[in-house]
Parts: structure tokens; sequence; C-alpha cells
């Protein structure tokens, strides 16, 4: 887990228009993103950033994303990093060959950037279940999404279903500042139409209950820019729990 919560993914494909689609749509899941042209600059990115999983395209200049993946799959450290195939060869030989070389799944272009998401989250969760453990807690203050209970130290927090979902975003990303439009596209959806200042009320009402009298707050507000969860509310503390 490179040392806090956030997740990072390895994108290797030449073509660089998927590339940065590809980019866009994992950043703004929350992912930390590398991307590579080559085989050869991939195998150098993932020795030196150690990713939490590979996008490969089969078709590389250099060395072919099989080749890229059988190498991987040669390096102790990235052994057990779920690597997804990308690929326009969509024969069921070519697949088997792709998952017999080590990959743990198989998407032929074109493709739905939702589907990829999703089979995305799907293996992290299959190969790597660390990663998107239930329990996510900063220092005393916890989420557990799979009873969707808060707790703050022995003191449960009961909050409404926006308060719950923005206290998740902000936790996920210790010190990261989003602004009010970023919120109510990840907390409410795009598609929905909430004036900024919405984002303001329910701040404060998550405050409100997160806080009793003279216990500090980890809701930062940065002037003019948003919020965020304070990355020194545990000293440091932040991690995902099995």
């Amino acid at each position: 887990m490179n040392g806090h919560s956030e997740r990072t993914v390895l994108i290797v494909e030449d073509e660089e228009a998927l590339a940065t689609l590809l980019r866009y749509n994992l950043e703004r899941e929350g992912y930390r993103v590398f991307e590579s042209r080559d085989g050869e600059d991939a195998l150098l990115l993932a020795d030196e950033n150690k990713p939490d999983l590979v996008l490969l395209d089969w078709m590389l200049p250099k060395l072919s994303g099989i080749e890229i993946c059988r190498r991987l799959r040669g390096r102790g450290h990235m052994r057990n990093v779920p690597i997804v195939m990308l690929t326009a060869r969509g024969e069921e030989t070519d697949r088997i060959r792709g998952l017999d070389t080590g990959a743990d799944d198989y998407i032929v272009k074109p493709f739905s950037m939702n589907e990829l998401l999703a089979r995305v989250r799907a293996v992290m969760r299959r190969v790597r279940p660390a990663l998107v453990e239930d329990l996510l807690e900063i220092g005393e203050i916890s989420i557990d999404r799979g009873n969707h209970r808060v707790r703050r130290g022995e003191r449960d927090i009961h909050l409404g279903p926006t308060e719950y979902r923005l206290l998740d975003q902000l936790m996920q990303h210790p010190g990261r500042v989003f602004s009010r439009e970023q919120l109510l596209d990840t907390v409410w959806g795009s598609d929905i139409y909430v004036e900024a200042r919405t984002v303001d009320v329910h701040v404060g009402r998550l405050r409100k209950a997160l806080n009793n009298t003279g216990e500090r707050d980890p809701i930062r507000t940065v002037r003019s820019a948003g919020y965020s969860f304070d990355e020194t509310f545990a000293k440091s503390d932040a991690r995902m729990i099995g």
C-alpha cells in the first residue's frame, strides 16, 4: 500500500488518446496513475513505483504486452500485482494465451469506461483484498463500510447518507483538498444539480456529528479552495485495515 490509502495504477498503452482517457477516469476514481508508452519503460516504472494494478496493452513498441506480463510475473514484488490486459484481439486463443501468461483479466477493445472501472475494482477485490477492505480508519475515526457504521473512539457517530458519503470521500484521501464542485460530482453525482453552497451545509452537519466540545475537528476548510480531511489528524496514522 504505498504508505497511505491511495491505490496506484500503471497504464502501459502507446495510444496517447486512450492513455489520457484512462488516466482521467482512474484519477476521478481516486487512483494515482503512472503512464508508460513502451514495454522497457513500463518495466522500469513497475520497479520504481510498485503499482497496485497494471493496465497493459497487448500491442506495444519494443516488447509485446505478453512479454511484459511474463517478465513482471518473474519479479518477486510483482508476482501478486493484478494485471489487466487491454487488446483489440478478441479471439479465444488470444484470451487464453494472455491469461496463461499471468494476466488476471482481459478486456477487448473497444470497451466502455464504466465496464473497465468495474473490472478494475473486481480484480482488486479478488486478488488484493486488503486494498479495498471495508474498514477505513484514521486516528480515532473509523468507517465500517460493511455495517455502514462510523465511530470516533468508543462513540458511535450517527450520520445521514450524504454526510456518510462525504466523510468516506474525504477520509480516502487525507490531506487532499476537494473543491465544492469536486465533492458535488463525487458525493452527489454529476447528473444531479445541487448548488455549491449545499456542500457547506452538509460539512456543517458532518462536523456537528463528529465533534464533541473540545475535540479536534478533522475537517479542514481551505479558504477559497474547499475542504480536506486533516492529514495530521492521526500523526500520519492513515491506513486501511484488513
